[in-house]
This record gives C-alpha cells, structure tokens and sequence, in this order.
C-alpha cells in the first residue's frame, strides 16, 4: 500500500522485484470490476460528482498495478462495450431491475421517514441530491465518453511519471470498440497466441470479478494465468439511510437521537474502515485438480486432459451463463458440477470420444450426457423438497431454541453488560434511583406479558380482566411466509405442469418443445464458440424466459449449429435503446427518448412501466425471472430511421463505433518507430515490428486525437492539471487479421513449461486442515517460512525503540539504547554490536525515482517551515539508525509479524 508521511502520499516504486515472487508480463483489466466499486464503496462515502468519480477510479487501477505489477510487457484494459444481442437480454433485465427496485426503495425510504417523523423521532435533515444512476455505466452514455477521455490522461500520466511504466505498451479498448471487455481480452489472447513468434511462457494476469473469467483463463490453455480479484467480505456494516446510524437497516429506523461517539464526539462521521484486500486465483492449481478429477482409465480412445478440461468447461454452461437460464434440475448449490462431472466420467466411455473440440460441440454425444442426466431428474428434484423441508425443520428448531434460552431480561444503558477484556473506563453512575425504577417497571411488564400473551394491559401496567384477547401477529410466527409454488417439482406430472405455467403451452405439443430444445442447443453452441472462437453471430439470442428439461434433449444429434455470417453488432445508442428502461432515458438524445413514453410510439411495448417478477422457485425478488418483453431488432431499427437524423454531431460521434488505441512512453523501443509515422504523415496501414514491441503484433494507423510528443495534454477533470511535459504518444492499433472460418486451437502450444506442482498429498483430502479455519497463502512461494522474533528480541526493541512512539509500554521509562545522536543515548562499547542489525532483514523504502503523479500530489504550504525538533535532526543524521523508515512498526516500535500488519506481499 502507499505510505503517508506528514500528509504526503509516498508512492511506491513498481520498478522494484514483485514482492509476491513472480514476474506477470501482461496484466488485463476488465474495467467494470473497477467502475461500479469505485461508484458506490463499501466502507467509504461515495463519490460527490463525476469527476471524483474519476480520480477514484485513477486510484483503483494504481492499486491493481501496486499489487500485481512490476515487470509487465504488456498491459490492455476493456471498459463495458456495446455487448452480442444474447448479453443484451441480461443487460435489458438487469438495468430494468435497478430502475424498479432503486424507485421503490426510495418510495419505501419516505414512507418510513414520515411515519418515524409522525410519532416525533428524530431524523437529520434529509439531502437534497440527484439519485446516482449506475445504468448510465453502459456504452453510449456521456458518462463512458467522459471515462474513455479520462483513461487516455490517466495512462499518459502514468508514461510520463512512473518508472514502472517505462518500457509498457498499453492498449485501451474504449466502450466505442465493440464487444464484451473479457471476451475482447480473450480475443486478444487468442490472436497473439497464434502468431509465430508468441512466447508460450508468457504469464497472464487478468483482474475481474466475473466468476466466468475462470473459465475463460481455462479455455485458452495458457500453462500461467492468473486472475487477481477483490476479496469478498460479507455482513460489511453499513450507516441507516435515514438517520446515518450503524447497527440498523432503513426498515428497522427509529429515529432515536444519535449517541456521541467518542468522548468530545470526534468519532461521529467515521465509518468502520478496513482495507480491501486482493486474492490471486491462480489456474494452474485448480488445473491440478481438475487432472486429478478428470483423470480416466481404460479408455476406448486415448486420454486428452487438455480436452477433458473443455468438456469440463462446456458442462459448466448447464448450470447457468449470461446467456442461457439454467435447466431445472441443475443447481450448482446442489452440487450440480460434480453430478454433471460422474455421469461424464460413466457415459463417456460409450460416446467415443470427447464432447467438444476447440469450441465446437458433438451433439450426438453431448445427447448421451443430457439424456443421463434427464434419467435421475425426478429423483433430483424429490431430494431436493427433502432437503428443503429438512432444512426449514432445522430452522424452525433453531428458533425456538434461541427463543427458549434468551434472558428475560437484560439491562441497558449504564448497567448494560460489558465485555470482558474491555479496557475503557466505566463511566460514572448517575441518577441510580431513576434508573432502577425504569428496570423494575420493565421487569414487571415483562413478566406480565409473558405470563398471559393473550392477555391485554390497562394504562397503568396491570392486566386487564375484560377477556379480549389479541391475536397473535404474524411476524410472532415461527414460519415465514413462502411463495406459492404451482409447478411442484417433486409431485408427478411437473413435465406438464412446468410447460402449461412458464411456456403457456401443453407438454403434449412435441413440436413447440422441440423448438425450445432447439434454442437451447443453438444457445450451447454459440456460448463455447464465443469462448474458443470468439463472436459467431452478434444477432442470436435465446428467446425464451426458462430453460427446458434435460429430459427433452432427445434427437439433438441432427440439429443446425450453424450461425449467419457477416452480422453486425449494435451502435452504441441503439444498444441504449434496447437495454435502458424510459427511466433512464435523460442519458438518450431528446426525440430518441420520447420513443419510450409516448404512448402512440410504435415500440412503446419494449418500456413496461411495470413488470412481473417470477421467483420460479426461489426466496428473493432479486434471484427471479423478470418477465419483460424481447426487443424486435427490425421494429427498432425501423423506429430509429426516423430520429437518426435528429442527432447532433457530439451523439453522431459517441454513436459510432471506435477500435483500440496504443501508447507507449519515450523510453520504449517502439517509440520513435511511431513518431516517425506521425512525422511523414504515414496513412498506410503498418505492421508492428515484433522485435520492437515484445513480440506483440497487430497493425498500426494514426490517430485522429493522438497523443504527441512535446503537445500538452489537457486534462478531462477540472481537479486535475494540463500535462504540459508530455513525452508519451499514442496509435490506434488492432488485433492480428484471420480468415473468417480460420479455426483457434485449443492446445498447450509447443514449448510451453508445465508449472511446477503446487499441491502436496495433503491437499487431495478434504479434512487435512485439521479443524483450523483455512488461511489463504501468502505470496507465490507456498515454502518460503515465516521468521519471527522471539520474547527477549522484543524486550530488546523496547529498550531499542524511543519514547516518544505514542503508546505506554513496559520499559518506557528506560534510556532509549539505541537513541544515536539523542542527548539522553549512552555510547555503545566497544563489543556490543548495534541492535538495529536485528533488523537487517528489512529493507527500508527506497527513494522514488520519478514525479508524483498529478492526482496524487497535494498542494506545497508557504508558511514558514516547521521547527527542526531534535528526532528530525536525528533522522537528517547519514549514519544513524532511522527506525521511521522501516516499514510494518507497531505500536511499540518493534516490527510486527505479517498476520498483525496485514502485509500480503512480505514476509518478516
């Protein structure tokens, strides 16, 4: 992490050895993993405006580099793209969702602010703030415009002022170059991965969140790739809505007075922090898993591990992708992979051979899987009601037993409990007659009420004999309210039942089943196409809500897979069209917007207002169907004609589609071979010289909005200054050009080295942890082992250590020994040797080579310079000891052990 000193951030070397023992060489960042954290973070307030926004995002991206970064050849990052028709039907679901679910949220917000108000709670003032709409994170929007121009300053920057950056090509694939941000990384992968000269060494590094990233990492049989993601830390706490208090939710509010927080309340508008931490998912482990999974014997044909894991990856997709709903009798929560993985490893010995081959599927075996599968689907779902009703049996016993062992009654206030260890002094006793009475009189309502539930109350606390009794409020239930299930899985006859309520058809009707057998299995084909092969057809898309039963997939073998060629994707603002709700029209042109709410519009039916939302089995709203309609491509496009012309030369512009741009600093090889094509005013398309650039290969135009040697660039962000030194240049650049039934394969390339095996023996079993909680492993290096220094090496510190550090200690009264050049220090003898040597196997932070970048510094003070106090002449001394400079010291001074300071790359 970056370290602060007096207030100035101090940025780290990426020049330096990766502290985690392994060199990446290129790094890819899909940057909507980045964007939505930075527009609405966990444990810190949200951005205020967009361009705080931005310098937030400059922030995570650094962090990425910090942690994962210090050798990179190569480095790409992908915003979110105009997507495939397919990726555009979950895009359509979800942003309809967030519009709903965030306009009745609101409505639910003020509802309880005005009950709370109305029974005289206290509530602060509430902001009068515009609503964040995160829709506007898609292609088209001003918003992604205004991020694309900010990316290029923040990669220009970063050429001009860090020495990590100094031989990088980096190439940015802005939301106007088409196509989803992993998958055009994946794309990438592939077309060097094809190229003579490729190095098949090379260690990939991609940061993303999306759990398909693993599958696709596996589908490019790259012997090192790594992915780096957030660590997921549920239950984070979060301040109530209304009154900004912690320990609440918004439907729980109060409106009680806010406690001080603090002694003089200095603690009031800090939130709980802690710093999100990164984990390496590294898929040459899990690949050493897989073999050990997927190893078979006495095959009729010889073993391919290399296909197995395409196969794996190929079942994978039945238990649900963005582009196909997963079949009924699938849950991955119910150990779906593993089933689907031993009825492979039974039938496969039937098929002759394996599902899949570099993207394309057998049908005809792939129907001996599903038909195994629809074999054991009743069975599926009759233990799955089992399962259910034992659990909620188990649920309702835990209830009941907290219920029965909770104390009557617990104090509160100042005669509240308090947890043993607390090391805050008790405060004072006040008004102790008062507050007994008030613990009396509750006792006492309790116990009445408990005695007799049914039994009501007259004002002055005791029972009342009228008889009435009050009925028992359903939230007092031990049961919750579950939603109405009519297809009923577990009963026979659910075939029928499922396709008369999803589909609205009898199952009798073969022909309409077979349709959607059809789909699905078109679905399959397309999705590992676009994992191996890349994009077959930007127009096909499932169109159907549900999936069908393994079960239906008889006589597949004969079915088309094969996809039109020459499609083409959507313009940005017509995918805005086809995804936004009419709520989120202020981010389309004027009279492309009123095609969503004016009622005589002829595609006013693709805008619901209102939609259904079919929980097809599940508890919450979010994990449903939302039931919208599917947008006609031809009646859009027709409704567009007419407004197009309408647009102004800015939307025209944002409306097009762009391709990736390449930039390099003036360090690196490639540098003058660019300025050179800029100077002789060069329009012929070139070939990158692989010697120049890596091996990277591709071709080079200029560009329009090029950055220029010696040419200020301006900065996109008010906050941020012009960068009027620039020596960095930029190129648009695109992907190696192949014939369009040119066929990827997918194999380990010749030369490429296994990785070294991670696992030990132990890993194969499930227990070998013994019980202990499991801990992730620190660095790459699974048998580097920890030192720790023992009780008399910090006994010796504290001696070592100076006073003044902040916090009392066991021998803060004694003379600092190694205080050199204090007044108070005594002179070592002859044969001592001097304790920070102790130490020696710490390195301090070396002095950073180059400018701060410009959103990291901070504005120089002109008042006078501070006193030189006497530990800042001692740490001006050249050779004296200067513990400040080590990193990782406690509290006592002392360094403390990795677990305690939370150093995941260094080891003490």
């Amino acid at each position: 992490q970056v370290k602060e000193c007096n207030g100035v951030k101090v940025p780290i070397d990426t020049s330096k050895p990766n502290p985690n023992e392994v060199e990446f060489d290129n790094l890819y960042l899909d940057m909507n993993g980045i964007i939505h954290p930075c527009t609405h973070p966990e444990d810190k307030p949200a951005p205020k405006n967009e361009d705080e926004m931005m310098v937030a995002i400059f922030e995570y991206i650094d962090r990425i580099f910090n942690i994962d970064r210090r050798d990179c050849l190569d480095a790409k990052s992908d915003p979110r793209s105009p997507a495939p028709r397919a990726k555009m039907n979950q895009q359509r679901s979800r942003r309809f969702r967030a519009s709903k679910e965030g306009m009745e949220a609101a409505e639910e917000k003020q509802k309880i602010r005005q009950e709370i108000l109305a029974k005289g709670g206290y509530l602060p003032p509430e902001e009068v703030k515009e609503r964040f709409d995160s829709n506007c994170i898609t292609p088209g929007t001003e918003f992604m415009d205004n991020l694309a121009k900010c990316l290029r300053y923040y990669i220009t920057d970063r050429l001009n002022s860090d020495p990590g950056w100094k031989n990088l090509t980096v190439i940015l694939s802005d939301a106007s170059a088409p196509g989803e941000g992993e998958h055009k990384i994946m794309d990438y992968i592939r077309r060097q991965r094809a190229q003579p000269n490729h190095d098949p060494n090379t260690h990939h590094c991609l940061c993303g969140a999306d759990a398909d990233l693993i599958m696709l990492g596996l589908a490019t049989h790259e012997p090192n790739f790594t992915i780096i993601r957030e660590e997921f830390k549920p239950n984070k706490p979060k301040p109530c809505a209304l009154c900004n208090q912690m320990g609440h939710e918004v439907k729980d509010c109060q409106g009680l007075p806010r406690e001080k927080q603090g002694k003089h309340d200095q603690f009031a508008d800090t939130l709980p922090i802690s710093e999100q931490e990164f984990i390496f998912i590294r898929l040459c482990v899990l690949r050493e898993y897989l073999e050990r999974e997927l190893t078979m014997a006495s095959l009729p044909f010889t073993f391919d591990f290399e296909r197995s894991v395409d196969d794996w990856v190929f079942m994978c997709f039945f238990v649900g992708n963005d582009f196909l709903p997963h079949l009924p009798s699938l849950e991955i929560r119910e150990g779906a992979i593993d089933r689907l993985v031993n009825i492979y490893k039974n039938v496969v010995h039937k098929t002759g051979g394996y599902l899949t081959e570099s993207g394309f599927v057998n049908l005809q075996r792939v129907q001996m899987i599903m038909l195994a599968v629809g074999e054991v689907e009743d069975s599926i779902f009759k233990k799955r009601k089992d399962d259910d009703d034992n659990f909620k049996r188990r649920q309702k016993e835990k209830r009941k037993r907290l219920k029965r062992d909770q104390p009557s009654f617990i104090p509160g206030g100042q005669f509240s409990p308090q947890a043993l260890g607390n090391r805050s002094s008790p405060q004072a006793i006040c008004n102790p007659r008062q507050a007994a009475f008030e613990m009396r009189m509750h006792d006492r309502q309790n116990s009445t009420t408990s005695a007799s539930p049914n039994t009501s109350l007259t004002p002055d606390g005791s029972p009342s004999l009228g008889g009435g009794g009050v009925k028992r409020k359903p939230e007092d239930s031990d049961s919750e309210p579950e939603p109405e299930d009519n297809i009923r899985l577990w009963e026979s006859g659910w075939k029928q039942r499922y396709y008369k309520n999803k589909f609205d058809v009898d199952a009798s009707d073969e022909k309409f089943r077979r349709k959607v057998v059809q789909s699905y299995v078109e679905g399959l084909c397309w999705v590992l196409r676009y994992y191996y092969q890349g994009c077959a057809s930007w127009n096909w898309y499932y169109p159907f809500h549900y999936a069908p039963f393994a079960s239906d997939f008889e006589g597949i073998a004969d079915m088309p897979s094969d996809f039109e060629k020459g499609s083409k994707p959507f313009k940005p603002l017509e995918q805005l069209m086809g995804v936004f709700p009419a709520a989120s029209g202020n981010f389309l042109p004027p009279t492309w917007r009123k095609l969503m709410t004016d009622p005589e519009s002829s595609i006013i039916d693709f805008y619901p207002e209102d939609f259904a939302i079919d929980l097809n089995g599940k508890k919450y709203a979010w994990q449903g169907v939302a039931l919208l309609p599917f947008v006609d491509e031809r009646r859009l496009r027709a409704a567009l004609e007419e407004v197009y012309p309408d647009l102004t030369p800015d939307e025209s512009r944002r409306n097009s589609l762009g391709g990736d741009v390449l930039f390099v600093g003036k360090h690196h090889p490639l540098c003058d071979f660019i300025v050179e094509q800029y100077k002789t005013k060069n329009t012929e398309v070139v070939d990158i010289p692989p010697e120049l650039c890596h091996g990277i290969q591709g071709k080079l135009t200029l560009n329009d909005n090029a950055v220029l040697p010696d040419q200020v660039v301006q900065s996109p962000v008010p906050m941020l200054r012009d960068l009027t030194q620039n020596s960095a240049v930029s190129i648009s650049f695109k992907d190696p050009q192949f014939a369009e039934d040119f066929v990827f394969k997918a194999t380990v390339l010749p030369g490429a080295k296994k990785p070294a095996p991670v696992l030990k023996p132990g890993d194969w079993e499930k227990t070998s942890s013994d019980g202990r909680p499991w801990r992730p492993q620190l660095g790459f290096n699974r048998d580097r082992k920890p030192v720790h220094l023992d009780q008399s090496a910090f006994r010796t510190l504290g001696h070592t250590m100076p006073r003044d550090r902040g916090m009392p200690g066991m021998y803060s009264n004694a003379v600092p020994l190694g205080a050199y050049g204090s007044p108070y220090a005594r002179p070592l003898m002859g044969s001592q040797q001097q304790i920070p040597k102790l130490l020696s196997n710490l390195r301090p932070q070396e002095s950073w080579r180059g400018p701060t970048p410009l959103f990291q510094q901070t504005p120089q003070r002109t008042a006078g310079a501070a006193p030189l106090l006497a530990w800042n002449r001692m740490l001006q001394s050249p050779n004296q000891f200067q513990p400040a400079q080590y990193q990782g010291l406690g509290p006592m001074g002392y360094p403390q052990r990795p677990e305690d300071r939370m150093d995941r790359g260094r080891q003490v």
